[in-house]
């Protein structure tokens, strides 16, 4: 890395708290449009770091992860 690792914690938490990482991703998008390079038809959405506004919905049941019984071969 170059530095220790409470140096590298610390320019970390500097660069989230100025706002780096957002205008970083705004940045690295416009480049990838630009050149014509982002391709949104192979991509996959992760949300699982974005908030559920108001609340979101309550999710459905979960299935079943146990085991099922075999079916009967007689």
């Amino acid at each position: 890395m170059g530095c220790s690792g409470v140096t590298a914690w610390r320019r970390l938490r500097d660069w989230t708290e100025a706002g780096v990482w957002p205008r970083l991703h705004a940045a690295l998008l416009t480049e990838l449009r630009r050149a014509e390079s982002l391709d949104l038809d192979h991509c996959a959405v992760d949300g699982s770091h974005v908030r559920a506004l108001k609340g979101g919905t309550l999710s459905a049941p979960h299935p079943s992860t146990g085991p099922v019984p075999a079916p009967s071969t007689t």
